[in-house]
C-alpha cells in the first residue's frame, strides 16, 4: 500500500533544508505552512514522553482537535508504556475527526527541554512515526493513506534544520526499503545503519553528528552504513503520491514539547 508523505513546517529554514535533502524524492510533498491545513489521514506530533499537549505544536493541535485527543493519547501511553513513551517508540490514536483520522505521537526527548542536537533522536523519532503508520495499517488496512510530519526536534530540541532534515531522511529511507513487526526490530535495523543509538530509555546520546559531503542519495545526507544481511524488502511504500486523501491524570513532570 502506498502512503503519501507531506513534510510541513512554518520555519523557512526547515523548508529549505528539506528541499535540498529530499530533492531526489519529488513524490514527498514539502509545504511551508501550518499542520492544521494538511488534509492527510494522520498528523505526526513530537509530544513529550507523557503525552501532555500543553505547548508548541502539540497545543495548537489540541486546540484544533479538542482536549479528548490528549486524553486518548495519555491513556494509550499509560496502558502500553507505563506512562512514559521512550524515544524510538510512537503511538497512534483516533482523533474522533475525519481529517486527520489519527494522531501519531513520537517523542524526540524524555525530559523537558533537552538539547538533542548531538543525538540520533530525530532519526529514531521519524522512523518510529513511520512504524506507527505501518502498524496501524496492518491492524486496519488502508486507515492511513497519507501522513504529515513537522521538523522533529528542530524547535525545543535545538536540532539545526539541516541536521533535522538529514536524520528525517534516514528514517524515511529505512521505510522505503523495509518493513518491521515492532519497534524493537525497527530500532535494531536503524542501529545497523547509523551505529549505536544508546539505551532504549533516556537520552539517546551518540557522538557529535557530522554531515557527509557526498552520499548515496546525494545532497550531503547523513550517511547510513551498509544494509545488514537478511533484511526483507518493504511491502509498504512511503514514497508514492498515487494515493491522496483529500481521562486519567497521570503523575509525570515532563510537560515540554519537543
Amino acid at each position: 500500500m502506498f502512503v503519501k508523505i507531506v513534510l510541513v513546517d512554518i520555519n523557512p529554514k526547515m523548508i529549505a533544508a528539506w528541499k535540498e535533502t529530499f530533492e531526489e524524492h519529488p513524490e514527498v510533498e514539502i509545504v511551508h505552512g501550518s499542520m492544521l491545513e494538511q488534509k492527510t489521514s494522520a498528523w505526526v506530533s513530537p509530544t513529550n514522553s507523557a503525552g501532555r499537549m500543553d505547548g508548541g505544536l502539540d497545543l495548537v493541535i489540541k486546540n484544533h482537535l479538542g482536549p479528548a485527543v490528549e486524553t486518548r493519547l495519555r491513556q494509550e501511553i499509560h496502558s502500553k508504556h507505563n506512562g512514559v513513551l521512550p524515544v524510538g517508540f510512537a503511538t497512534c490514536v483516533d482523533t474522533g475527526k475525519k481529517v486527520p483520522g489519527h494522531l501519531i505521537s513520537t517523542p524526540t526527548m524524555i525530559t523537558s527541554s533537552e538539547d538533542v542536537s548531538d543525538t540520533m533522536n530525530v532519526a529514531l523519532a521519524c522512523a518510529a512515526a513511520f512504524q506507527a503508520v505501518n502498524m496501524q495499517n496492518m491492524q486496519t488496512p488502508g486507515s492511513i493513506r497519507s501522513v504529515a510530519l513537522p521538523g522533529l526536534g528542530a524547535n525545543t530540541g535545538r536540532v539545526p534544520a539541516e541536521i533535522c532534515a538529514d536524520l528525517m531522511w534516514s528514517g524515511f529511507s529505512l521505510f522505503r526499503r523495509r518493513t518491521f513487526d515492532d519497534f524493537a526490530t525497527m530500532r535494531k535495523a536503524l542501529e545497523e545503519e547509523l551505529g549505536d543509538l544508546g539505551p532504549v530509555t533516556g537520552k539517546t546520546q551518540v557522538p557529535k553528528i557530522t554531515i557527509a559531503s557526498t552520499a548515496s542519495g546525494g545532497n550531503g545526507h547523513f550517511v547510513p552504513g551498509s544494509i545488514g544481511p537478511g533484511l526483507k524488502d518493504s511491502d509498504v511504500d512511503f514514497d508514492d503520491d498515487d494515493d491522496d486523501e483529500s481521562n486519567d491524570d497521570f503523575d509525570d513532570d515532563d510537560d515540554s514539547d519537543n
